[in-house]
This record gives C-alpha cells, structure tokens and sequence, in this order.
C-alpha cells in the first residue's frame, strides 16, 4: 500500500554531487575521437565523390542534375505565382 520511496543519492562534499569519473571522462574522450576521425573521413569521401571537370566542360550527369534542378525550380515559382495571384478580386 505505501509507496517504497528510495534512498537519497549519494553526495560529494559540501552537499553537491559528485564529479564526472573516470569511466564517464573515459567514454567522452573515446567519443570524441571516434567523432573527429569519422568527420575527417566523410569530409574525404565527399571530396572524392564531387563531380569532376574533364577536358574543361563538366561531366553530362552534372550538367543533367543542374538543368533539372533549375527547372524543377522554375516551375515551383510559376506555380507559386499562379496560385497567389488568384487571391485578388477582379471586378
């Protein structure tokens, strides 16, 4: 029936908690490592992976992807001013 209630945490002097120890230290280190060598590995393989300039004219798939990219965004903006312009009363 009563509620079980659970002993107080343990404290550091003075009343305050108690530091960050060395298994918790240990951990953010190795953390952090693994975080560094993994950005410096992407940001490798990204490099690698860019579409490249051969013979001074970029590659077709690039120019592809460009050209579709500014047509997917023409037609969002005439859509856009299609929609909005019809809000207005024309009497």
């Amino acid at each position: 029936m009563f509620r079980q209630t659970l002993p107080a945490r343990p404290r550091g002097p003075f009343g305050t908690k108690p530091r960050v120890t060395i298994l918790n230290r240990r951990n953010a280190v190795i953390g952090w490592g693994v975080w560094k060598l993994s950005k410096r590995a992407m940001k490798r393989k990204a490099k690698s992976a860019k579409p490249s300039v051969e013979d001074g004219r970029p590659n077709k798939s690039f120019v592809a992807a460009t050209a579709a990219g500014a047509a997917a965004t023409a037609g969002a903006l005439a859509f856009w001013r299609k929609r909005r312009g019809g809000d207005e009363d024309e009497s």
